[in-house]
C-alpha cells in the first residue's frame, strides 16, 4: 500500500493497485494482457458512444429540418385555405391538404424511427464486436494455460 495522502474523500485513493498486484504471480495470468483487454473494452464503449452520438445528432438535425418544412407547409396550407372559393371546394381542398399532411407525417416518423434504429444498431455492433473479441481472447488464454 502506498503512503499517499488523499484529500478527495476517496477511501481507495491511497491504494496503488499496480504496485499491489505487481508482485502477484499466477501461472497463465498476464496482467499486461488484462490491462490491454480492458483498454480495448473502454475504446469499444467510447466508439459505440461516438456512433450513437453521431446518429442521434443526425436524427436531431433531421427533426429540425422536418419542423421547419412542416411550418412552411402549414403556412402554405393556411394561405390556400383562405383563398376565395366555393365552400365545398374549400372543404375539399382542406381535406386533401390534411390527407397529404398525415402522409408526410407518417413518412417522417418512419424515417426518424429508421435513423434511431440505425444509430442503435451501429452502437450495438461495436459492443458486440468487442464482446466477440473478448471471448476469443479468453479462449486463447485458456488454451495457453492448459498447454
Amino acid at each position: 500500500m502506498s503512503e499517499k495522502s488523499d484529500t478527495s474523500g476517496n477511501p481507495f485513493a491511497a491504494f496503488d493497485l499496480s504496485k499491489m498486484f505487481g508482485d502477484f504471480r499466477v501461472p497463465g495470468f498476464d496482467p499486461a494482457a488484462l490491462a490491454s483487454a480492458q483498454q480495448k473494452n473502454i475504446d469499444a464503449v467510447a466508439a459505440a458512444n461516438r456512433r450513437a452520438l453521431e446518429g442521434y445528432q443526425a436524427l436531431m438535425k433531421r427533426q429540425a429540418e422536418i419542423i421547419q418544412q412542416t411550418m412552411q407547409e402549414v403556412a402554405e396550407m393556411m394561405r390556400q385555405s383562405m383563398a376565395a372559393g366555393k365552400p365545398d371546394e374549400v372543404a375539399s381542398r382542406q381535406a386533401e391538404l390534411a390527407r397529404q399532411a398525415i402522409e408526410r407525417t407518417l413518412a417522417n416518423m418512419r424515417e426518424l424511427a429508421e435513423m434511431a434504429s440505425q444509430a442503435n444498431s451501429e452502437a450495438f455492433e461495436e459492443i458486440n464486436r468487442r464482446m466477440s473479441e473478448n471471448l476469443e481472447e479468453l479462449r486463447r488464454s485458456f488454451n495457453t494455460v492448459t498447454k
